[in-house]
């Protein structure tokens, strides 16, 4: 268990002993200071799981410790220390947030029930904001579907980076997810609740990119007849995935920089600065070190960003991934389009399999979609797809894999998948297949999926 840390605020000598004594022996980790300034000041350094606090104190009293520490740390349970005399002003402290009161002189027993069941409440908050998160992976629509070992390796990094609260960038081909990697980390982290927005930096010139990240102040140029609020001042608070931030001009390159080392943010035609607090994820199709190394973009810029480098894996070095994204697509497409579509023939997974994909995920995915619309029938035929598939010489196709898994191995596998990302939850594992529960089910029974 993590060690549980309490913050005891009084100005009376006697009783920050009694307390820090009684907390000490209870293997909790107290910390004592004499009045609220020096309280503030601790709350801003460290976060506490429990502050004790007494209520009237010179100059920063229990009513300003109470607020700040729920400003910081919302989870962080409050008990008001108080005279008989100001029990009313306790009460006035709960309804504002406080956990409960104690009351001088205090019962030793009493104290250590209610702190107990303080830190109780306080675990029991942490626990649900862990579930919530956890849920929020587990519904699908984001974790990252693959089992070859560079995904492995790949999902182990997401979650080990996702916690901290670094700038990460994101390399890889077109195509091959990089936006989902992003909003996978920003699902993991503790930005979760908070937004994500993504904008793709060469989709505007440079004065366009300005407006959209940093806004703009009222009259700034012509036709600003409002304010206007930037992305990374609406994103205060979260993520923000700025894709293909090799095209970004030398000029915004600087801004951001700056935007990265002072948390700060000024508006177009502004002169004052707006504080930001987000994270930065930087994607790119390109090798950033050699952008460095061409002179297009700034080498302090790229060590900025470049705290974790994240590499997706183009589809060509990851085929074995290749039956359970199609067989991801079929359930998504035959889903949106009402069809009951089951799979995929043998011949169409061998031709995928021995397909380049230079579009890589992306490619895949529209060549699921059109099948899935030109399909009339309970599964994906070589008909449905693209010319230059089905042309594929089918020596080459033959040679190309050791082993050619049958349309029912293939749909064994992908269940078994989604099983495992769901912790075996059938409910959730029927609803990310498209199918009710005795489906899924009679399927388990044929495939031996009991655990």
């Amino acid at each position: 268990m993590d060690t549980v840390r309490i913050l005891v605020v009084d100005d009376e000598s006697i009783t920050r002993e009694n307390l820090t004594h009684i907390l000490n022996k209870e293997k909790y980790q107290a910390v004592a200071v004499e009045n609220g300034l020096k309280a503030l000041r601790e709350l801003e350094k460290t976060e506490y799981d429990l502050v004790l606090t007494d209520l009237r104190m010179e100059q920063v009293d229990g009513m300003q410790v109470l607020k700040r520490a729920k400003e910081l740390y919302p989870e962080t349970e409050v008990i008001m220390i108080t005279g008989y005399a100001t029990i009313s002003s306790a009460v006035e402290a709960m309804q504002k947030g406080a956990y409960h009161y104690i009351a001088k002189p205090f019962n030793l027993d009493e104290v250590r029930l209610l702190v107990h069941k303080a830190l109780e409440k306080r675990m029991l908050q942490k626990e649900l904001i862990e579930l919530k998160r956890q849920m929020r992976c587990d519904r699908g629509a984001h974790f990252i579907i693959g089992k070859s070992p560079k995904m492995q390796a790949l999902n182990k990094l997401i979650a080990q980076v996702a916690p901290a609260d670094c700038n990460v960038l994101i390399e890889g081909e077109t195509g091959t997810g990089k936006e989902l990697v992003a909003r996978a980390i920003h699902l993991l982290s503790p930005r979760a609740a908070k937004r994500f927005l993504a904008i793709n930096c060469g989709a505007f010139n440079e004065e366009l990119l300005a407006n959209e990240l940093f806004g703009h102040e009222k009259e700034a140029f012509t036709g600003a007849q409002r304010e206007k609020e930037g992305l990374l001042e609406a994103a205060s608070g979260g993520t923000v995935l700025l894709d293909e931030i090799a095209d970004m001009q030398p000029s915004m390159q600087v801004k951001l920089l700056r935007t990265i080392q002072e948390k700060r943010i000024m508006r177009v035609g502004g002169t004052r600065e707006v504080p930001v607090d987000i994270r930065i994820l930087g994607a790119s199709n390109r090798d950033l070190r050699q952008e460095v190394n061409n002179g297009t973009f700034r080498e302090d810029l790229y060590y900025r960003l470049n705290v974790i480098t994240l590499h997706v894996p183009p589809l060509s070095e990851r085929k074995d991934d290749i039956p359970l994204l199609c067989h991801h697509f079929l359930h998504k497409f035959a889903g949106q389009q009402g069809k009951e579509i089951e799979g995929v023939s043998p011949e169409v997974m061998d031709a995928l399999m021995d397909y380049a994909f230079p579009g890589n995920i992306r490619e895949l995915e529209n060549i699921v979609e059109r099948a899935v619309t030109l399909a009339n029938g309970p599964r994906i035929e070589m008909e449905h797809l693209p010319m230059d598939l089905q042309q594929l010489p089918s020596v080459i196709r033959r040679h190309a894999r050791k082993e050619i898994l049958t349309l029912e191995e293939n749909e064994k596998e992908y269940i078994a998948w989604v099983l495992q990302k769901v912790q075996g939850s059938r409910t959730k594992a029927a609803e990310l297949l498209g199918i009710d529960r005795v489906s899924l089910w009679r399927k388990i029974k044929r495939y031996q999926l009991e655990r």
